[in-house]
């Protein structure tokens, strides 16, 4: 084997390497919501990310709450810092998820939104 190849081995190898552990680790995955909302207890004051539609939103003082609706349930979500996304918005939020009770079959929960995108 070459010299050259050698080098460029050693230094390709470990680079690669790097980078994609780095884009695993930006590619959180998806929790269903209704994943969520049968099982609080297990997601209860565990940081998980969903994606959906924006059903209703309200915000002012860049305070707000809003619902993501995705194809197995929608989730209250409360954001603390950067108001809420327009009603019919595509969006992704990555949050600490609090079950605040269950009764009989419905559970009544929430995501404190940590970040948004806007895939």
């Amino acid at each position: 084997m070459s010299r050259t190849r050698r080098v460029f081995r050693r230094v390709v190898s470990p680079a690669a390497l790097i980078a994609s552990l780095a884009l695993l680790a930006g590619c959180a995955s998806v929790t269903p919501i209704r994943q969520l909302l049968d099982d609080p207890g297990r997601y209860d004051g565990k940081s998980v990310k969903i994606e959906g539609r924006v059903r209703e939103s309200a915000g002012a003082f860049g305070l707000g709450t809003y619902q993501v609706q995705d194809n197995t349930g929608t989730l209250t979500v409360v954001s603390e810092s950067n108001g809420a996304p327009r009603t019919g918005d595509r969006i992704g939020v990555q949050g600490i998820f609090q079950a605040l009770f269950t009764l009989g079959s419905q559970s009544l929960a929430v995501l404190r939104e940590q970040s948004r995108s806007f895939p």
